[in-house]
Protein backbone atom coordinates (compact mmCIF):
# COMPACT_ATOMS: atom_id res chain seq x y z
CA UNK A 1 0.00 0.00 0.00
CA UNK A 2 1.43 3.51 -0.84
CA UNK A 3 2.63 5.94 2.27
CA UNK A 4 0.10 8.75 2.58
CA UNK A 5 1.65 11.84 2.04
CA UNK A 6 3.68 13.44 3.91
CA UNK A 7 3.92 17.20 4.82
CA UNK A 8 5.30 19.10 1.93
CA UNK A 9 3.21 17.06 -0.18
CA UNK A 10 0.03 18.01 0.88
CA UNK A 11 -0.95 21.64 1.94
CA UNK A 12 -3.01 21.74 4.91
CA UNK A 13 -2.72 21.57 9.38
CA UNK A 14 0.67 20.71 10.45
CA UNK A 15 0.06 21.44 14.36
CA UNK A 16 0.23 17.68 15.35
CA UNK A 17 3.90 15.88 14.87
CA UNK A 18 4.33 14.20 12.34
CA UNK A 19 4.28 10.62 13.23
CA UNK A 20 1.67 10.88 15.48
CA UNK A 21 -1.53 9.11 14.31
CA UNK A 22 -3.34 12.63 14.37
CA UNK A 23 -1.15 13.84 11.92
CA UNK A 24 -2.09 11.03 9.65
CA UNK A 25 -5.95 11.55 10.04
CA UNK A 26 -5.77 15.29 9.23
CA UNK A 27 -2.86 14.35 5.98
CA UNK A 28 -6.03 12.00 4.76
CA UNK A 29 -8.70 14.39 5.33
CA UNK A 30 -6.99 16.89 3.40
CA UNK A 31 -5.79 14.30 0.82
CA UNK A 32 -9.48 13.70 0.38
CA UNK A 33 -10.62 17.38 0.55
CA UNK A 34 -7.52 18.31 -2.21
CA UNK A 35 -9.32 15.68 -4.70
CA UNK A 36 -12.76 16.03 -4.33
CA UNK A 37 -12.04 20.00 -5.03
CA UNK A 38 -9.71 18.55 -8.24
CA UNK A 39 -12.28 16.03 -9.49
CA UNK A 40 -15.06 19.61 -8.97
CA UNK A 41 -12.75 21.50 -10.83
CA UNK A 42 -12.70 18.75 -13.78
CA UNK A 43 -16.37 18.34 -13.88
CA UNK A 44 -16.66 22.28 -14.69
CA UNK A 45 -14.72 21.41 -17.87
CA UNK A 46 -17.04 19.59 -19.61
CA UNK A 47 -20.92 20.50 -20.66
CA UNK A 48 -23.52 21.16 -18.56
CA UNK A 49 -25.57 18.22 -19.60
CA UNK A 50 -23.49 15.64 -19.08
CA UNK A 51 -22.29 16.72 -15.21
CA UNK A 52 -25.10 15.08 -14.00
CA UNK A 53 -24.00 11.22 -14.48
CA UNK A 54 -19.93 12.09 -14.21
CA UNK A 55 -20.73 13.72 -11.06
CA UNK A 56 -22.35 10.55 -9.80
CA UNK A 57 -19.33 8.64 -11.34
CA UNK A 58 -16.46 11.03 -9.79
CA UNK A 59 -18.74 10.29 -6.83
CA UNK A 60 -18.46 6.76 -7.31
CA UNK A 61 -14.44 7.44 -8.14
CA UNK A 62 -13.81 10.15 -4.72
CA UNK A 63 -15.57 7.03 -2.19
CA UNK A 64 -13.10 4.52 -3.65
CA UNK A 65 -10.12 7.43 -3.09
CA UNK A 66 -11.32 7.86 0.49
CA UNK A 67 -11.47 4.01 1.33
CA UNK A 68 -7.75 3.52 -0.31
CA UNK A 69 -6.92 6.47 2.31
CA UNK A 70 -8.23 4.38 5.23
CA UNK A 71 -6.99 1.13 4.32
CA UNK A 72 -3.95 0.31 6.41
CA UNK A 73 -2.32 -2.21 3.76
CA UNK A 74 -3.29 -4.70 1.66
CA UNK A 75 -2.65 -7.68 3.76
CA UNK A 76 -5.12 -9.38 5.58
CA UNK A 77 -4.42 -11.05 8.93
CA UNK A 78 -3.12 -14.71 7.71
CA UNK A 79 -4.15 -16.15 10.84
CA UNK A 80 -7.59 -15.48 10.61
CA UNK A 81 -7.79 -17.91 7.69
CA UNK A 82 -9.98 -20.66 8.54
CA UNK A 83 -10.37 -24.02 6.56
CA UNK A 84 -12.57 -24.52 3.93
CA UNK A 85 -15.92 -26.07 5.12
CA UNK A 86 -16.70 -29.31 3.39
CA UNK A 87 -19.89 -27.81 1.65
CA UNK A 88 -17.78 -24.95 0.58
CA UNK A 89 -16.90 -26.28 -3.17
CA UNK A 90 -19.51 -28.45 -4.38
CA UNK A 91 -17.87 -31.26 -7.37
CA UNK A 92 -19.11 -30.57 -10.43
CA UNK A 93 -19.28 -34.14 -11.04
CA UNK A 94 -22.08 -34.21 -8.65
CA UNK A 95 -24.17 -32.08 -10.73
CA UNK A 96 -27.63 -33.49 -12.13
CA UNK A 97 -28.12 -32.75 -16.20
CA UNK A 98 -31.69 -31.30 -16.41
CA UNK A 99 -34.66 -32.73 -18.34
CA UNK A 100 -34.96 -31.67 -21.79
CA UNK A 101 -38.58 -30.09 -21.57
CA UNK A 102 -36.95 -28.24 -18.37
CA UNK A 103 -34.02 -26.27 -20.60
CA UNK A 104 -36.20 -23.66 -22.28
CA UNK A 105 -37.75 -22.35 -18.62
CA UNK A 106 -34.33 -22.00 -16.96
CA UNK A 107 -32.87 -20.30 -20.02
CA UNK A 108 -35.58 -17.72 -19.64
CA UNK A 109 -34.38 -16.95 -16.24
CA UNK A 110 -30.68 -16.22 -17.52
CA UNK A 111 -28.29 -13.51 -19.02
CA UNK A 112 -24.92 -13.77 -20.27
CA UNK A 113 -22.54 -11.22 -19.53
CA UNK A 114 -19.06 -10.53 -20.97
CA UNK A 115 -16.42 -8.74 -19.70
CA UNK A 116 -15.34 -7.22 -22.82
CA UNK A 117 -13.14 -3.60 -21.42
CA UNK A 118 -9.54 -5.04 -22.98
CA UNK A 119 -8.01 -4.43 -25.46
CA UNK A 120 -5.75 -6.36 -28.11
CA UNK A 121 -2.31 -4.17 -27.56
CA UNK A 122 -0.38 -6.62 -25.26
CA UNK A 123 -0.84 -8.93 -28.50
CA UNK A 124 0.26 -6.56 -30.88
CA UNK A 125 -3.57 -5.52 -32.01
CA UNK A 126 -5.14 -2.57 -32.25
CA UNK A 127 -8.99 -1.95 -30.77
CA UNK A 128 -10.95 -4.32 -28.54
CA UNK A 129 -9.04 -7.81 -28.03
CA UNK A 130 -12.53 -9.31 -28.92
CA UNK A 131 -11.84 -8.60 -32.15
CA UNK A 132 -9.13 -10.69 -32.89
CA UNK A 133 -9.50 -13.78 -34.94
CA UNK A 134 -8.93 -17.03 -33.08
CA UNK A 135 -9.87 -19.89 -35.17
CA UNK A 136 -11.16 -20.20 -38.48
CA UNK A 137 -10.91 -16.54 -38.85
CA UNK A 138 -13.49 -16.32 -36.00
CA UNK A 139 -13.23 -13.60 -33.01
CA UNK A 140 -13.89 -13.57 -29.57
CA UNK A 141 -17.09 -12.15 -30.24
CA UNK A 142 -18.19 -14.29 -33.18
CA UNK A 143 -17.49 -17.25 -31.10
CA UNK A 144 -20.01 -16.07 -27.86
CA UNK A 145 -22.29 -14.89 -30.42
CA UNK A 146 -22.51 -18.42 -32.21
CA UNK A 147 -22.80 -19.86 -29.03
CA UNK A 148 -25.99 -18.82 -27.16
CA UNK A 149 -27.71 -18.47 -30.75
CA UNK A 150 -27.45 -21.84 -30.94
CA UNK A 151 -28.60 -22.43 -27.46
CA UNK A 152 -31.18 -19.63 -28.25
CA UNK A 153 -32.25 -21.91 -31.56
CA UNK A 154 -31.48 -25.43 -29.91
CA UNK A 155 -34.24 -24.80 -27.25
CA UNK A 156 -36.19 -21.52 -28.56
CA UNK A 157 -34.87 -19.62 -25.73
CA UNK A 158 -34.40 -16.03 -25.46
CA UNK A 159 -30.76 -15.63 -23.77
CA UNK A 160 -29.78 -12.12 -24.27
CA UNK A 161 -25.95 -11.17 -24.50
CA UNK A 162 -24.74 -8.19 -22.25
CA UNK A 163 -21.40 -6.74 -23.24
CA UNK A 164 -19.22 -4.50 -20.45
CA UNK A 165 -17.25 -2.34 -22.67
CA UNK A 166 -14.49 -0.01 -21.28
CA UNK A 167 -14.04 3.87 -22.88
CA UNK A 168 -11.31 2.26 -24.85
CA UNK A 169 -13.85 -0.68 -26.54
CA UNK A 170 -17.33 1.15 -26.86
CA UNK A 171 -17.11 3.04 -30.43
CA UNK A 172 -15.44 0.29 -32.18
CA UNK A 173 -17.65 -2.63 -30.51
CA UNK A 174 -20.74 -0.87 -31.34
CA UNK A 175 -19.75 -0.93 -34.99
CA UNK A 176 -19.10 -4.70 -34.42
CA UNK A 177 -22.34 -5.36 -32.90
CA UNK A 178 -24.60 -4.39 -36.30
CA UNK A 179 -23.42 -7.53 -38.02
CA UNK A 180 -25.37 -9.79 -35.80
CA UNK A 181 -28.74 -8.00 -37.04
CA UNK A 182 -29.73 -10.82 -38.07
CA UNK A 183 -29.11 -13.30 -35.77
CA UNK A 184 -31.61 -14.54 -32.68
CA UNK A 185 -29.71 -13.38 -30.11
CA UNK A 186 -30.75 -9.71 -28.58
CA UNK A 187 -27.03 -8.01 -27.60
CA UNK A 188 -27.17 -4.93 -25.31
CA UNK A 189 -23.80 -3.40 -24.30
CA UNK A 190 -23.37 -0.41 -21.40
CA UNK A 191 -20.02 1.01 -20.01
CA UNK A 192 -17.96 0.62 -17.07
CA UNK A 193 -16.83 3.89 -15.31
CA UNK A 194 -14.06 6.02 -16.48
CA UNK A 195 -11.86 6.95 -13.89
CA UNK A 196 -8.84 9.55 -13.96
CA UNK A 197 -5.04 8.02 -12.95
CA UNK A 198 -3.86 9.66 -9.99
CA UNK A 199 -0.26 11.63 -9.87
CA UNK A 200 2.29 8.92 -7.08
CA UNK A 201 3.31 12.39 -6.12
CA UNK A 202 0.86 14.70 -4.93
CA UNK A 203 -2.26 12.11 -5.02
CA UNK A 204 -4.12 14.15 -7.50
CA UNK A 205 -5.72 13.37 -10.89
CA UNK A 206 -3.04 14.05 -13.97
CA UNK A 207 -5.98 14.73 -16.42
CA UNK A 208 -5.65 18.60 -17.16
CA UNK A 209 -9.64 18.60 -18.31
CA UNK A 210 -12.96 15.98 -19.31
CA UNK A 211 -11.85 15.38 -22.64
CA UNK A 212 -11.12 11.28 -22.42
CA UNK A 213 -10.29 11.10 -26.49
CA UNK A 214 -7.66 14.05 -26.10
CA UNK A 215 -5.97 12.29 -23.21
CA UNK A 216 -7.14 8.57 -23.05
CA UNK A 217 -3.84 8.25 -20.77
CA UNK A 218 -5.16 10.13 -18.02
CA UNK A 219 -8.31 7.88 -17.64
CA UNK A 220 -8.55 4.39 -16.88
CA UNK A 221 -11.72 1.24 -16.73
CA UNK A 222 -11.58 0.73 -12.86
CA UNK A 223 -11.41 -3.55 -12.86
CA UNK A 224 -14.44 -5.92 -13.17
CA UNK A 225 -15.83 -4.96 -10.15
CA UNK A 226 -17.07 -1.96 -11.44
CA UNK A 227 -19.54 -4.00 -12.90
CA UNK A 228 -22.04 -4.00 -9.89
CA UNK A 229 -22.37 -0.21 -10.29
CA UNK A 230 -22.53 0.41 -13.55
CA UNK A 231 -24.99 -2.48 -14.76
CA UNK A 232 -27.36 -1.33 -12.30
CA UNK A 233 -26.92 2.49 -13.42
CA UNK A 234 -27.49 1.05 -16.81
CA UNK A 235 -30.90 0.23 -16.18
CA UNK A 236 -30.34 -3.45 -17.60
CA UNK A 237 -30.47 -5.04 -13.92
CA UNK A 238 -34.00 -3.60 -13.38
CA UNK A 239 -34.67 -4.47 -16.92
CA UNK A 240 -33.71 -8.13 -16.84
CA UNK A 241 -35.34 -8.77 -12.91
CA UNK A 242 -38.86 -7.14 -14.55
CA UNK A 243 -38.61 -9.45 -17.57
CA UNK A 244 -38.52 -12.54 -14.22
CA UNK A 245 -34.79 -13.15 -14.93
CA UNK A 246 -32.99 -14.72 -12.39
CA UNK A 247 -29.15 -15.09 -12.77
CA UNK A 248 -26.27 -13.85 -14.88
CA UNK A 249 -23.59 -15.67 -15.95
CA UNK A 250 -20.38 -13.53 -16.03
CA UNK A 251 -16.83 -14.32 -17.32
CA UNK A 252 -13.84 -12.67 -19.44
CA UNK A 253 -14.57 -12.58 -23.30
CA UNK A 254 -11.55 -14.13 -23.51
CA UNK A 255 -11.85 -17.46 -21.65
CA UNK A 256 -13.18 -19.58 -24.60
CA UNK A 257 -14.37 -22.64 -21.85
CA UNK A 258 -16.90 -20.29 -20.56
CA UNK A 259 -19.83 -21.71 -22.19
CA UNK A 260 -23.35 -21.65 -21.08
CA UNK A 261 -23.47 -24.85 -18.38
CA UNK A 262 -26.77 -26.42 -18.26
CA UNK A 263 -25.72 -28.65 -15.51
CA UNK A 264 -24.65 -25.57 -13.36
CA UNK A 265 -27.51 -23.77 -14.41
CA UNK A 266 -30.25 -26.50 -13.19
CA UNK A 267 -28.22 -26.05 -9.92
CA UNK A 268 -29.42 -22.68 -9.36
CA UNK A 269 -32.96 -22.97 -11.31
CA UNK A 270 -33.99 -26.22 -12.54
CA UNK A 271 -35.19 -29.32 -10.88
CA UNK A 272 -32.07 -29.32 -9.15
CA UNK A 273 -32.08 -26.09 -6.86
CA UNK A 274 -31.19 -25.97 -3.33
CA UNK A 275 -34.12 -24.77 -0.84
CA UNK A 276 -32.18 -21.92 -0.15
CA UNK A 277 -30.46 -20.00 -3.40
CA UNK A 278 -27.17 -20.06 -3.85
CA UNK A 279 -26.26 -16.30 -4.46
CA UNK A 280 -23.30 -16.38 -5.79
CA UNK A 281 -21.44 -18.77 -7.32
CA UNK A 282 -17.80 -19.27 -8.32
CA UNK A 283 -16.40 -21.61 -10.98
CA UNK A 284 -13.05 -22.66 -9.53
CA UNK A 285 -10.60 -25.22 -11.42
CA UNK A 286 -8.04 -27.31 -9.65
CA UNK A 287 -4.78 -25.39 -9.77
CA UNK A 288 -1.12 -26.45 -11.60
CA UNK A 289 1.91 -25.17 -11.48
CA UNK A 290 0.89 -22.69 -14.15
CA UNK A 291 -1.68 -20.69 -11.91
CA UNK A 292 0.11 -20.79 -8.99
CA UNK A 293 -0.49 -17.00 -8.80
CA UNK A 294 -4.47 -17.34 -9.59
CA UNK A 295 -6.92 -16.03 -6.70
CA UNK A 296 -8.53 -18.91 -4.38
CA UNK A 297 -11.20 -19.31 -2.47
CA UNK A 298 -10.76 -18.84 1.16
CA UNK A 299 -13.22 -19.37 4.38
CA UNK A 300 -12.73 -15.91 6.92
CA UNK A 301 -15.15 -14.61 9.45
CA UNK A 302 -17.52 -17.39 8.39
CA UNK A 303 -17.81 -16.51 4.84
CA UNK A 304 -16.46 -17.23 1.83
CA UNK A 305 -14.18 -15.09 0.13
CA UNK A 306 -11.97 -14.28 -2.72
CA UNK A 307 -8.08 -14.32 -1.64
CA UNK A 308 -5.52 -12.56 -4.14
CA UNK A 309 -1.67 -12.47 -4.43
CA UNK A 310 -1.77 -8.85 -3.87
CA UNK A 311 -3.71 -9.11 -0.02
CA UNK A 312 -1.48 -11.93 1.13
CA UNK A 313 1.73 -10.36 3.78
CA UNK A 314 5.00 -11.03 1.98
CA UNK A 315 6.23 -13.49 4.57
CA UNK A 316 3.17 -16.14 2.88
CA UNK A 317 3.34 -15.63 -0.62
CA UNK A 318 5.29 -19.14 -0.75
CA UNK A 319 2.25 -20.53 1.15
CA UNK A 320 -0.74 -18.72 -1.48
CA UNK A 321 1.13 -20.16 -4.05
CA UNK A 322 1.25 -23.79 -2.63
CA UNK A 323 -0.58 -26.24 -4.65
CA UNK A 324 -1.03 -28.51 -1.58
CA UNK A 325 -2.79 -26.00 0.98
CA UNK A 326 -4.94 -24.07 -1.83
CA UNK A 327 -5.74 -27.04 -4.17
CA UNK A 328 -8.04 -24.26 -6.10
CA UNK A 329 -7.98 -21.23 -8.18
CA UNK A 330 -10.85 -18.69 -9.68
CA UNK A 331 -11.93 -19.04 -13.25
CA UNK A 332 -13.18 -15.47 -12.92
CA UNK A 333 -16.43 -17.74 -14.35
CA UNK A 334 -19.50 -16.52 -11.62
CA UNK A 335 -23.27 -16.90 -11.54
CA UNK A 336 -24.71 -14.35 -9.55
CA UNK A 337 -28.33 -13.94 -8.37
CA UNK A 338 -30.04 -10.91 -10.24
CA UNK A 339 -32.27 -9.89 -7.19
CA UNK A 340 -29.31 -10.26 -4.44
CA UNK A 341 -26.93 -7.91 -6.67
CA UNK A 342 -29.69 -5.13 -6.55
CA UNK A 343 -30.31 -6.08 -2.68
CA UNK A 344 -26.69 -5.51 -1.97
CA UNK A 345 -26.37 -2.13 -4.19
CA UNK A 346 -29.40 -0.36 -2.54
CA UNK A 347 -28.23 -1.57 1.35
CA UNK A 348 -25.06 -0.42 0.22
CA UNK A 349 -23.15 -3.43 1.74
CA UNK A 350 -20.75 -3.67 -1.41
CA UNK A 351 -17.11 -4.37 -0.21
CA UNK A 352 -14.72 -5.15 -2.59
CA UNK A 353 -10.93 -4.95 -1.43
CA UNK A 354 -8.94 -2.17 -3.12
CA UNK A 355 -6.10 -3.42 -6.08
CA UNK A 356 -3.74 -0.69 -6.44
CA UNK A 357 -2.08 -0.74 -9.66
CA UNK A 358 1.01 1.52 -10.05
CA UNK A 359 2.00 2.37 -13.61
CA UNK A 360 4.41 4.63 -15.43
CA UNK A 361 2.90 6.22 -18.29
CA UNK A 362 4.93 7.06 -21.62
CA UNK A 363 5.74 10.49 -20.44
CA UNK A 364 7.58 9.05 -17.31
CA UNK A 365 4.57 9.96 -15.24
CA UNK A 366 4.66 7.11 -11.99
CA UNK A 367 0.83 6.81 -11.39
CA UNK A 368 -1.59 4.79 -9.82
CA UNK A 369 -5.04 3.41 -10.79
CA UNK A 370 -7.31 1.83 -7.60
CA UNK A 371 -9.46 -0.73 -9.14
CA UNK A 372 -11.23 -3.71 -8.01
CA UNK A 373 -12.27 -7.35 -9.10
CA UNK A 374 -15.90 -9.01 -9.88
CA UNK A 375 -15.17 -11.81 -7.32
CA UNK A 376 -13.85 -9.83 -4.51
CA UNK A 377 -18.14 -9.15 -3.62
CA UNK A 378 -18.16 -12.66 -3.17
CA UNK A 379 -18.39 -12.12 0.75
CA UNK A 380 -21.12 -9.54 0.29
CA UNK A 381 -23.83 -12.39 -1.26
CA UNK A 382 -25.41 -14.70 1.41
CA UNK A 383 -25.18 -18.73 0.21
CA UNK A 384 -22.50 -18.13 -1.75
CA UNK A 385 -20.18 -20.98 -3.04
CA UNK A 386 -17.82 -22.62 -5.58
CA UNK A 387 -18.09 -25.54 -8.14
CA UNK A 388 -14.93 -27.04 -8.96
CA UNK A 389 -15.54 -27.27 -12.85
CA UNK A 390 -13.00 -29.09 -15.42
CA UNK A 391 -10.20 -27.38 -16.86
CA UNK A 392 -11.95 -27.37 -20.44
CA UNK A 393 -14.07 -24.58 -18.76
CA UNK A 394 -10.97 -22.20 -18.30
CA UNK A 395 -9.35 -22.04 -21.88
CA UNK A 396 -8.56 -17.84 -21.39
CA UNK A 397 -6.38 -16.39 -24.33
CA UNK A 398 -3.59 -14.00 -22.80
CA UNK A 399 -0.81 -15.02 -25.29
CA UNK A 400 0.22 -15.92 -28.48
CA UNK A 401 1.05 -19.39 -26.42
CA UNK A 402 -3.05 -19.76 -25.93
CA UNK A 403 -3.36 -18.62 -29.14
CA UNK A 404 -1.29 -21.96 -30.53
CA UNK A 405 -2.95 -24.13 -28.29
CA UNK A 406 -6.91 -23.05 -29.35
CA UNK A 407 -5.84 -23.22 -33.54
CA UNK A 408 -4.45 -26.37 -33.05
CA UNK A 409 -6.22 -29.44 -34.12
CA UNK A 410 -6.22 -30.41 -30.10
CA UNK A 411 -10.04 -28.70 -30.46
CA UNK A 412 -12.97 -28.87 -32.78
CA UNK A 413 -15.00 -25.96 -33.52
CA UNK A 414 -18.91 -27.04 -32.54
CA UNK A 415 -21.33 -24.02 -32.27
CA UNK A 416 -18.91 -21.69 -31.35
CA UNK A 417 -17.74 -23.93 -28.72
CA UNK A 418 -14.20 -25.57 -28.36
CA UNK A 419 -14.31 -29.01 -27.83
CA UNK A 420 -11.49 -31.07 -26.91
CA UNK A 421 -10.34 -34.11 -29.63
CA UNK A 422 -11.23 -37.27 -28.39
CA UNK A 423 -7.74 -38.72 -29.41
CA UNK A 424 -6.05 -36.64 -26.84
CA UNK A 425 -5.04 -39.12 -24.07
CA UNK A 426 -4.50 -36.60 -21.32
CA UNK A 427 -7.48 -34.00 -20.12
CA UNK A 428 -4.87 -31.61 -19.75
CA UNK A 429 -3.24 -28.72 -22.21
CA UNK A 430 0.48 -28.97 -23.22
CA UNK A 431 2.05 -26.33 -21.33
CA UNK A 432 3.61 -23.71 -24.28
CA UNK A 433 6.22 -21.22 -23.84
CA UNK A 434 7.09 -19.59 -26.85
CA UNK A 435 9.64 -16.55 -26.39
CA UNK A 436 8.44 -12.85 -26.27
CA UNK A 437 10.92 -11.69 -28.57
CA UNK A 438 9.54 -13.46 -31.90
CA UNK A 439 6.32 -14.53 -30.58
CA UNK A 440 4.16 -12.42 -28.58
CA UNK A 441 2.62 -10.04 -31.18
CA UNK A 442 -0.26 -11.94 -33.45
CA UNK A 443 1.15 -10.93 -37.01
CA UNK A 444 4.60 -12.03 -36.22
CA UNK A 445 3.61 -15.16 -33.90
CA UNK A 446 1.42 -15.98 -37.46
CA UNK A 447 3.89 -15.73 -39.93
CA UNK A 448 6.34 -18.01 -38.36
CA UNK A 449 4.06 -21.02 -38.96
CA UNK A 450 3.33 -22.40 -42.69
CA UNK A 451 0.39 -23.93 -40.89
CA UNK A 452 -0.02 -24.79 -36.92
CA UNK A 453 1.63 -27.95 -35.99
CA UNK A 454 -0.09 -31.37 -35.16
CA UNK A 455 -0.02 -31.21 -31.05
CA UNK A 456 -2.16 -33.83 -30.42
CA UNK A 457 0.57 -35.48 -27.91
CA UNK A 458 2.84 -32.96 -27.07
CA UNK A 459 3.38 -32.09 -23.26
CA UNK A 460 5.80 -29.28 -23.68
CA UNK A 461 7.10 -26.75 -26.13
CA UNK A 462 9.64 -24.09 -24.95
CA UNK A 463 10.63 -22.25 -28.65
CA UNK A 464 12.88 -19.01 -28.17
CA UNK A 465 15.04 -17.39 -30.16
CA UNK A 466 14.58 -16.74 -34.41
CA UNK A 467 12.59 -20.23 -35.03
CA UNK A 468 9.91 -20.68 -37.95
CA UNK A 469 7.72 -24.17 -38.73
CA UNK A 470 7.04 -25.54 -42.35
CA UNK A 471 3.93 -27.12 -43.13
CA UNK A 472 2.79 -30.16 -41.71
CA UNK A 473 5.03 -30.21 -38.45
CA UNK A 474 3.82 -33.04 -35.50
CA UNK A 475 5.22 -31.71 -31.87
CA UNK A 476 5.03 -35.05 -29.79
CA UNK A 477 6.45 -35.46 -25.79
CA UNK A 478 8.37 -32.74 -24.02
CA UNK A 479 9.86 -30.14 -27.33
CA UNK A 480 12.73 -27.47 -26.83
CA UNK A 481 13.39 -25.46 -29.46
CA UNK A 482 16.69 -22.74 -28.64
CA UNK A 483 17.93 -20.74 -31.64
CA UNK A 484 20.30 -18.15 -29.54
CA UNK A 485 20.60 -14.79 -30.52
CA UNK A 486 21.77 -14.70 -34.37
CA UNK A 487 20.84 -17.71 -35.17
CA UNK A 488 18.04 -19.07 -36.88
CA UNK A 489 16.61 -22.74 -36.43
CA UNK A 490 13.65 -23.35 -39.67
CA UNK A 491 11.70 -26.74 -38.49
CA UNK A 492 11.56 -28.31 -42.44
CA UNK A 493 7.97 -29.13 -43.53
CA UNK A 494 6.82 -32.24 -42.37
CA UNK A 495 9.07 -33.08 -39.57
CA UNK A 496 8.54 -35.00 -36.62
CA UNK A 497 9.99 -33.80 -33.44
CA UNK A 498 9.76 -36.36 -30.36
CA UNK A 499 10.82 -35.58 -26.91
CA UNK A 500 14.02 -34.01 -29.11
CA UNK A 501 15.83 -30.38 -28.17
CA UNK A 502 17.20 -28.72 -30.88
CA UNK A 503 19.27 -25.60 -30.69
CA UNK A 504 22.38 -23.64 -32.85
CA UNK A 505 21.64 -22.71 -36.49
CA UNK A 506 19.35 -24.49 -39.48
CA UNK A 507 18.77 -23.18 -42.40
CA UNK A 508 16.23 -24.50 -45.06
CA UNK A 509 16.63 -23.00 -48.14
CA UNK A 510 14.42 -22.82 -51.28
CA UNK A 511 16.61 -24.22 -54.74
Amino acid sequence: MLDIPQEGKIRGHQRAPSDSKEFHEVTKRDALRLLENEVDRLLQTTEPARRPALQAEMGRFADLFGRFLQEEGPALDWNKIQKLPENAVMNYSNLKAPKNEQIRSMLDKLVVIKLNGGLGTSMGCHGPKSVIPVRSDLTFLDLTVQQIEHLNKTYDANVPLVLMNSFNTDEDTEKIVRKYKGFRVQIHTFNQSCFPRISREHFLPVAKDFDVEKDMEAWYPPGHGDFYDTFRNSGLLKKFIDEGREYCFLSNIDNLGATVDLNILNKLVGEERASTPFEFVMEVTDKTRADVKGGTLIQMENKLRLLEIAQVPKEHVDDFKSVKTFKFFNTNNIWANLAAIDRVLRERTLNMEIIVNNKTLENGLRVIQLETAVGAAMKCFDGAIGINVPRSRFLPVKKSSDLLLVMSNLYTLKNGSLVMSPQRMFPTTPLVKLGENHFSKVKEFLGRFANIPDIIELDHLTVSGDVTFGRGVSLRGTVIIIANHGDRIDIPAGAILENKIVSGNMRILDH
